[in-house]
């Protein structure tokens, strides 16, 4: 069983509990950590995204961020996103290869698998822009399908256009481009 943090509105815990599932099934805020591994080119800066087995609860089978999961209860973000990034692509990562990026909410209510999914979450993003061999990697084969690299504006304008490909959390590339901006401005607007 597992268990989060219940969540005000800044993300910090309240000091209650409550099941995955039944924050799922009401709509219970709660964390979750975000990691979007980037690389620099000349022109252009690109983001790693995973494809999702096609057997999770939420978005089955589309692309979404490059490594991400729930806070458990008691943990810490920053622990959560170096757990997250070696269960699912198998990178031993330490603090101070992760950069904060920011936070932003995330919330919506919709049926996957005959059943009401409702998400309200805080996330917390991290940036990793150490070198990645996607042929290296050790993908968690009940999460992850594949990985690919992806043209970050290229993804930015897809996901706000159309979502049938990408489940990517706008939120969240838009603090990757903030993040960009702010450290080499090599991105454009």
């Amino acid at each position: 069983m597992e268990l989060f943090d219940i969540i005000d509105e800044n993300g910090d815990p309240t000091g209650q509990t409550i099941e995955r599932s039944i924050a799922h099934a009401e709509g219970i805020p709660h964390r979750t950590a975000h990691i979007w591994i980037i690389r620099r080119g000349n022109e252009k800066t690109e983001i790693l995204l995973q494809k999702r087995s096609r057997n999770k609860d939420s978005f089955p089978g589309k692309f979404d961020t490059s490594s991400a999961g729930h806070i458990q209860a008691g943990d810490e973000p920053m622990e959560s996103a170096l757990r997250e990034l070696e269960e699912e692509l198998g990178i031993h990562a330490e603090p101070a290869d992760l950069q904060f990026a920011g936070k932003f909410p995330i919330s919506f209510a919709r049926e996957f698998h005959g059943k009401l999914f409702r998400d309200e979450e805080i996330a917390f993003v991290y940036i990793y822009d150490h070198p990645v061999e996607i042929d290296h990697l050790t993908l968690q084969k009940e999460e992850v399908e594949e990985v690919q690299w992806f043209d970050l504006e290229e993804t930015y304008q897809q996901c706000s256009q159309h979502r049938d490909k990408f489940c990517v959390p706008l939120g969240g590339l838009q603090l990757v481009r903030q993040f960009i901006k702010s450290n080499n401005n090599t991105i454009k607007e």
